[in-house]
């Protein structure tokens, strides 16, 4: 669905306060992409990431964080929020300052200007779950504060929105992580060879693929399969016994031929509140590649995968030993799930579809701060 323009040039402006430029995931996918289509619908939006690139790569290298520079990051923010009330809208990543008391940050908020403010992760829970004593009692409620004092909260899935629910949110808004459909394509099979099972991922979470080893060596002797890891550390590779894996360097540019090469793609995560609210990105990558999926029952994968019928869930060792060896036995089947989970990316979890409902968002939201 195009976003249709309003008119000649912009007639609304926004400042979006993200917390990272591009290369950030959850920067990138929760607001970046969105700025053309939102250009297009009128809407100016200037992006003022927290964090810079240097940054990132320290992060994802396992170098830890310089004090010196997240306070200079700080005091940039503090200043570029102050001069934010030339905006009609304030877009909030989050929360303006990771680990600032509310009532700083607030002070900070440019006076008149309402903001509305994102989640596609439980972030609250740096706060109330945390291990120090001190951060739970000063923070824990920080974010259902920034949630209450939002004119809306846009959610990716059920388990933020009803955290926001709770805290008194005055307008919730539900927007899934999306793919930009253009990007993402089937890749021909290539015949003959060894079947790929894939994840796409970081680090971070690269410790729930591991959990799976028994699984794969199970299949590779009975399958002879491959295992593609995107994102991970390299020496993940040394990590799966028998099991050929190829680790691949995350790009922006390469990531979607890359998931496109997958037979399978693989989401597998703990029952925890952390991962209740992931917003199921990975499913939606390999879908938009018509790849069928394998995921862990938590959150939002079971509404993904049981709504649209595009794979199969695993909860226990044998579970995915199973649904990994039934798709992998069935060309017709892996046709179907991927078929399927195609159609589904094209019909809700594209940036097309979901453009036009966030434009229509913002827009409507400094309208009424305006009247």
């Amino acid at each position: 669905m195009p976003v249709q323009r309003l008119s000649d040039g912009p007639d609304m402006r926004v400042a979006l306060f993200s917390k990272y430029p591009r290369m950030g995931a959850s920067s990138r996918l929760r607001s970046l992409q969105f700025l053309p289509a939102l250009a297009r619908a009128g809407i100016d939006v200037t992006p003022y990431p927290l964090f810079d690139e240097t940054y990132l790569r320290q992060l994802y290298a396992g170098k830890g964080r310089s004090l010196r520079s997240v306070a200079a990051r700080y005091a940039v923010r503090a200043r570029q929020l102050r001069r934010a009330g030339e905006f009609d809208l304030v877009w909030l990543e989050y929360e303006a300052l990771p680990f600032v008391p509310f009532w700083l940050e607030q002070g900070l908020m440019p006076s008149g200007v309402p903001y509305v403010v994102d989640y596609d992760d439980a972030v609250f829970h740096n706060y109330d779950l945390s291990g120090r004593a001190l951060v739970r009692r000063l923070l824990g409620d920080k974010i259902d504060r920034v949630m209450a004092h939002a004119a809306a909260v846009i959610c990716g899935n059920d388990y933020l929105a009803e955290r926001a629910r709770q805290a008194g949110a005055q307008r919730i808004e539900r927007i899934p992580t999306v793919v930009d459909a253009t990007r993402y394509w089937a890749v021909p099979d290539a015949g003959n060879r060894q079947a790929v099972i894939g994840w796409i991922g970081s680090p971070s979470t690269q410790r729930y693929v591991q959990s799976l080893r028994t699984v794969f060596e199970r299949l590779h002797r009975e399958h002879s399969i491959r295992l593609v890891l995107i994102g991970a550390q390299p020496g993940l590779a040394d990590a799966f016994g028998t099991v050929p894996v190829e680790v691949l360097p995350w790009s922006e540019e390469t990531e979607a031929e890359q998931v496109g090469r997958f037979d399978i793609g693989i989401m597998p995560l703990e029952d925890g509140p952390w991962e209740k609210g992931k917003c199921g990105y990975k499913l939606i990558q390999y879908m938009a590649c018509g790849v069928p999926v394998v995921a862990s029952p938590v959150g939002i994968n079971v509404e993904i995968v049981n709504e649209n019928r595009c794979g199969q869930l695993a909860e226990s060792v044998t579970e995915w030993a199973e649904a990994l060896k039934k798709i992998l036995s069935s060309r017709t089947l892996q046709s179907e799930l991927g078929m399927a989970g195609r159609e589904a990316v094209e019909q809700k979890y594209s940036l097309q579809v979901q453009a036009p409902l966030l434009a229509d968002i913002l827009r409507s939201v400094a309208q009424r701060g305006s009247s």
